[in-house]
């Protein structure tokens, strides 16, 4: 693609989602209702453009990371993916019946696609191509604490507690953890942008702010960032509703895990795709920071989202992981205290990865 399509993609496919949006909303038109031939059409066209649109969000996301610098464009890349998925998940739990493990499965994949599948191929292809690589033991230390104390308090501590059944909260259990989790976040947050900046970045000489920036303009790339998000989230609705039709009319078994890891694997592979590029130019500390901030952010404030609909809805809302799921969790998470116990990572250390990844991603289709 040439720079000048590049670039009019750019600026027409924000406009574009949120045009559609607007035009759905207003002709009352929708995947549920109206002749086959016009739900057909409807599905298609805004599935189509919301996933091209996903991919130019992020890119202007990336465009102001790049001009913000570390650690403020990784928070910039995470927010926008978090936005999204949260769009998603809550617009596929709001229509037709209810979805009670739909959120879970999302945020479960979310986590083992970032910690195992993301981390994975950053450490195996940037290992691959410098030997060694150097990462700062404080900051993925701290990403590690935070994301194991959001995972197990949301989905595995539901599967114990006595007051409701077996993997859900009662409605002021799922509101302390929510609360909680938003503080933790944002402490987290804090700790990363303010008090312990310099634990999250590699040098001077990875410093994104130091390089030379994007031919985009910041203002004009926040702008498009915002349209795109918001037509994003206006055409989700449409997007779920068509995804969940064509799931009962093919009666799919293990219809939620499928459309969590389907979620998950569509927001964070530009994501994914920023991570490893950075793991490639030998700045695998920026890479993590894209991955492991995306699995915690997922549950630091997609959690509360969707808590916060179900309490407003009174939709019921299973977070509790299944013995298997659980099982690959917890392992995941040792796994990453284990590689990041070192300041120097290996293709090696990726690989092991890389080996939970799969086996998640085979689990998912044959549980």
């Amino acid at each position: 693609m040439t720079g000048f399509a590049r670039s009019a993609t750019s600026y027409a496919m924000p406009l574009a989602a949120l045009a559609l949006a607007v035009a759905v909303r207003v002709s009352g038109l929708s995947v549920d209702e109206g002749s086959p031939s016009v739900r057909i059409l409807v599905g298609a066209l805004s599935s189509a453009i919301m996933f091209i649109t996903i991919f130019v969000v992020l890119d202007h996301a990336e465009a102001v990371a790049h001009r913000v610098g570390e650690p403020y464009g990784t928070l910039v890349l995470t927010f926008a993916v978090t936005a999204i998925e949260v769009s998603i998940i809550v617009s596929m739990m709001l229509h037709g019946e209810n979805n009670p493990t739909l959120a879970r499965e999302s945020v479960f994949s979310t986590v083992m696609i970032a910690s195992t599948g993301v981390v994975g191929m950053c450490l195996t292809f940037g290992g691959w191509r410098h030997r060694k690589q150097a990462i700062v033991r404080q900051g993925t230390s701290a990403y590690l604490a935070v994301l194991a104390a959001l995972t197990v308090m949301t989905l595995i501590l539901p599967t114990y507690t006595r007051t409701t059944d077996p993997g859900t909260f009662s409605a002021a259990q799922l509101g302390l953890v929510s609360v909680l989790s938003v503080l933790l976040y944002a402490s987290f947050v804090f700790a990363q942008t303010v008090r312990h900046r310099d634990d999250f970045i590699e040098g001077p000489a990875h410093d994104l702010s130091a390089r030379t920036a994007p031919p985009k303009s910041i203002s004009s790339s926040a702008l498009l960032l915002v349209i795109g998000l918001i037509g994003i989230v206006m055409l989700a609705e449409q997007v779920a509703a068509s995804v969940e039709n064509a799931l009962v009319a093919y009666q799919v078994t293990q219809a939620d895990s499928i459309v969590g890891a389907m979620i998950a694997g569509l927001v964070l592979m530009p994501e994914a795709i920023s991570a490893v590029r950075a793991s490639l130019n030998n700045e695998l500390q920026r890479g993590l920071n894209v991955a492991m901030g995306s699995a915690c952010a997922t549950i630091g404030l997609t959690i509360p989202a969707v808590a916060a609909a179900s309490l407003l809805t009174g939709r019921g809302l299973t977070l509790g992981l299944p013995e298997a799921d659980a099982v690959l969790l917890v392992l995941a998470l040792f796994i990453c205290s284990v590689s990041f116990s070192n300041e120097r990572t290996t293709f090696l250390t990726g690989i092991v990865h890389a080996v939970v990844f799969f086996t998640y991603v085979f689990l998912v289709f044959v549980p």
